[in-house]
């Protein structure tokens, strides 16, 4: 599969770019700083931000699937929602139909499944982000590609376990997850549509 993958050198983006390469996927990465990319077999570095449209429509050309698994760090304003609509708008002329993005416990209509203290924080200390994401749900669900949306709870830089929940019961609430589990449940989506048109939890 070409997987087009937007957010690579982040965390949770690093995770996913490791095992797609791993799974024998090829991936084209859009970065910034293509400089904190390996160069590896199977890899295809672009370079150029997000906000900017022809390079993200570089970086979507010929893909089979898109991950987006952009985020917002150092106090700059946050990318997520602008930046998903760049991807979108590429992806329906593209006719690209497969997205899966990253978003959060808390969005939404997941709010109650973050603990009160966590969610008062959010709220607090996190509140232009979590607008981010909220406008960049919204633009998913109206944008009428096949799209999934990952919600993990908070995240770690542990080893993949393979011992989490999933899944959109409002039972599962936000607890520590390893990156590289919620990078192992966002590949398994691109082949599976179990939760197509959803927003499950993973933590």
């Amino acid at each position: 599969m070409k997987i087009a993958l937007f957010g690579a050198t982040g965390g949770t983006g690093r995770q996913v770019l490791t095992q797609a390469l791993a799974r024998g996927d090829s991936v084209r990465a859009l970065a910034r700083a293509p400089e904190k990319l390996d160069a590896v077999p199977g890899l295809e570095v672009v370079a150029g931000d997000v906000l900017d449209q022809a390079a993200v429509d570089r970086c979507l050309d010929g893909a089979d699937a898109v991950v987006c698994v952009l985020g917002s760090h150092g106090g700059k304003d946050p990318v997520e929602a602008e930046g998903t609509a760049r991807i979108i708008d590429g992806m329906q002329r593209l006719q690209i139909k497969r997205l899966v993005a990253v978003t959060s416990l808390g969005v939404g209509d997941s709010r109650d499944q973050v603990p009160g203290f966590f969610r008062v924080l959010m709220q607090l200390t996190l509140k232009r982000i979590m607008a981010a994401k909220e406008e960049q749900e919204a633009l998913i669900k109206r944008s009428g590609l096949d799209w999934t949306i990952v919600r993990p709870g908070g995240l770690t830089d542990g080893p993949a376990t393979g011992d989490y929940r999933s899944g959109t019961d409002p039972s599962i609430k936000a607890t520590r997850i390893a990156r590289a589990d919620v990078a192992d449940f966002v590949l398994q989506q691109l082949v599976d549509d179990r939760y197509l048109h959803q927003a499950p939890a993973v933590s």
